[in-house]
């Protein structure tokens, strides 16, 4: 009697676990997926590098302002920017070393999303696209070169 109980119970926990386990498994995987992973949650810096062409800068540089300055600012409001900032050199340099516009953004992570956010985030803040499309070809007219670089600040406590 007792062997036909144990074999009850058994084979109860047996498919108790059946059950259970792939539910599990798959709580744990969503969770996981709603959980940012350590990678995900550390800032990133990029730094946005600009050479207008010559004769161009104001027009270059009212089109950017419309633009994407509107645009990292909802993107800062968003919070998928913690913070960015522009720069212009001081003096002049040589030709091959010259940049007119450098524009440092600290993302939140990673993870946030460049690419796809700044399409949405333009949609919704410049309703009419193809006036958007058309000055943002125009500015890219105007570039004579540019670059994006991920960049971070050394830690001097642990360079040798």
């Amino acid at each position: 009697m007792q062997a036909r109980i144990s074999i009850r119970r058994a084979l109860l926990c047996f498919s108790l676990i059946a059950f259970l386990a792939p539910n599990l498994s798959r709580a744990s995987a969503t969770q996981n997926a709603l959980q940012p992973s350590a990678a995900a949650s550390h800032p990133e810096t990029v730094e946005w590098v600009y050479r207008v062409r010559y004769g161009f800068h104001d027009e270059w540089f009212e089109l950017f302002r419309k633009y994407q300055l509107a645009i990292l600012e909802r993107q800062k409001q968003l919070g998928y920017v913690l913070n960015y900032s522009v720069w212009a050199p001081g003096l002049h340099t040589s030709e091959d070393s010259r940049w007119d516009y450098r524009i440092i953004i600290t993302r939140a992570s990673h993870d946030a999303p460049p690419g796809q956010s700044e399409s949405e985030v333009a949609k919704q803040l410049f309703p009419d696209q193809a006036a958007f499309r058309r000055d943002e070809n125009r500015r890219w007219e105007l570039t004579a070169n540019h670059w994006d670089l991920p960049i971070h600040q050394v830690d001097l406590s642990k360079v040798e």
